[in-house]
């Protein structure tokens, strides 16, 4: 059968290269081949990993409009399970709905003196077996919005966090090596995506490893090895981590099937347990001590982003714990969640659910007291969530951090996608289409999306990154499957 090889939208971007390579590529395969459609320096743009050192507002003192080079456009699947990152330069092309480069393509591109999707040698036989698997993996689940106006944005998601799944249940934040290391945080949202997407052992292994390089005392580090040895760095704890696996463990066992929910639960078990006692720990006296969150930076006053989830995550302790039978200690989950989430109330409700209890500071945090985080969100929150918009939009129409973020006029994906997700679970999926449209029209040239975009709405920094793809997918899950909860 003849089949005409299309390039990837990169290749239109070089009118001569296109007119000879696109010639070229008419070639006869038995594999067929389509394109696929298809987280700055790491140290330089102050961001290291999944997040970065606060800066100044507008004005006096403000930052001029950042200019941070796009890391990879994609991460390329090879046979054998390895994986390398696509140049940003690239003339990227797939073997068909994949992130495996064709063979015939990267030669060709070469020829031409292009940049080829990897340098690594492919051969045709051993690039279909890593072609079909792909695209097993994801016809082994459910591509969110199939049939909509989001079916691309999902599959690309799902060939995002396939591309970054770099062994059994290790999912890297991203490709470049600040972020090629796994953090409890991303990972918790990871494990949610895909047992949500019909991958429930995927997300299962993820548990698991997080279970695996867990402290005995519950504590997590703010990254790990994706060997699982320890951590990278002495970057120290993060809080919010227990509180996240806790809350992964819950929204993932929701997702077994009933006839297994207690052999689950009870594998789940010794991660979530071990959490909520260190959970309990920190909350005894109210709120918990300080801690990084979110932004990865020392923080000497406690924030939202560290005290929400460890609420979120009690709440899901305790189910998860009575799932296994473990009365007791799943009654002290409840019990310490209520506690928290009433001090948590009493301290941020008073300054909007900002970043902090002590003074108004809006941030995406706000985002963590609402569904599908808080089972009972406060009834000022969704107001205060919604209020938090305006001092965290940049220009390309995304989302920083928080209102007290640098005004450098970069949109972070993962705030983005996240509001995404919390609009649609609130039932306004006109909003949420409005995030996600933010991000469908600003992917790279594979279609990854990419961890920030410039002032411009071009691509920036590391793509594919890991939580922005599991928020997509998340996001358009919760438009399709009548998941929103009513406004």
């Amino acid at each position: 059968m003849l089949d005409t090889v299309v390039v990837s939208r990169a290749l239109r971007t070089r009118a001569g290269a296109v007119t000879l390579l696109g010639g070229m590529l008419l070639i006869t395969s038995t594999m067929g081949a389509t394109p696929g459609v298809a987280r700055g320096t790491d140290l330089a743009d102050v961001a290291v990993g999944t997040g970065a050192a606060a800066g100044v507002g507008r004005g006096v003192g403000a930052l001029a409009d950042a200019q941070i080079p796009l890391y990879q456009q994609a991460v390329s699947v090879l046979p054998d399970g390895a994986r390398d990152g696509v140049p940003s330069d690239a003339l990227a092309v797939y073997l068909p709905g994949t992130r495996v480069p064709h063979p015939a393509a990267a030669v060709l591109a070469s020829a031409v003196g292009a940049t080829p999707t990897t340098t690594v040698a492919v051969g045709p036989r051993a690039a279909a077996a890593a072609a079909d698997e792909q695209l097993a993996w994801i016809a082994a689940g459910r591509v969110p919005g199939a049939g909509g106006p989001h079916e691309d944005l999902a599959r690309a998601a799902l060939l995002d966090l396939h591309s970054l799944t770099v062994a059994d249940g290790v999912v890297v934040a991203g490709w470049s090596p600040h972020w090629r290391y796994v953090w409890p945080r991303d990972s918790a949202f990871v494990a949610v995506a895909l047992a949500r997407t019909g991958h429930v052992d995927d997300a299962l292994a993820v548990l698991d490893f997080l279970a695996d390089v867990q402290s005995p005392d519950g504590s997590f580090h703010a990254r790990y090895l994706p060997d699982g040895s320890g951590p990278p760095d002495d970057r120290g704890l993060q809080t919010d981590g227990t509180g996240w696996a806790m809350w992964a463990a819950g929204l993932v066992l929701a997702e077994v099937d009933d006839t297994d929910r207690t052999t689950e639960a009870r594998r789940l078990a010794p991660l979530v347990e071990r959490s909520a006692g260190r959970a309990l720990r920190l909350v005894a006296g109210g709120l918990p001590p300080a801690s990084p969150d979110y932004w990865e930076v020392a923080e000497g006053e406690v924030t939202l982003g560290t005290a929400a989830p460890l609420v979120a995550g009690l709440e899901q302790a305790a189910v998860v714990l009575d799932a296994a039978g473990l009365r007791g200690p799943a009654t002290a989950a409840a019990a310490g969640a209520a506690r928290a989430r009433q001090a948590v109330v009493d301290a941020f409700g008073p300054t909007g659910y900002g970043r902090y209890a002590t003074r108004t500071l809006p941030d995406a945090a706000s985002a963590f007291v609402l569904a599908p985080f808080w089972a009972q969100p406060p009834p000022d929150a969704g107001a205060a969530w919604q209020a938090s918009v305006p001092s965290m939009l940049r220009p390309a129409q995304g989302l920083a951090p928080g209102g007290g973020w640098r005004r450098d006029g970069v949109s972070w994906t993962p705030q983005t996608t996240l509001y995404a997700w919390v609009a649609a679970e609130q039932g306004d999926a006109a909003g949420a289409g409005r995030w996600l449209g933010v991000v469908e029209r600003h992917r790279t040239s594979s279609g990854a999306i990419p961890e920030k975009l410039l002032a411009d709405g071009t691509p920036a920094a590391v793509a594919p990154l890991g939580w922005s793809a599991a928020c997509v997918l998340l996001a358009i899950d919760a438009l399709d499957t009548g998941r929103a909860s009513p406004t």
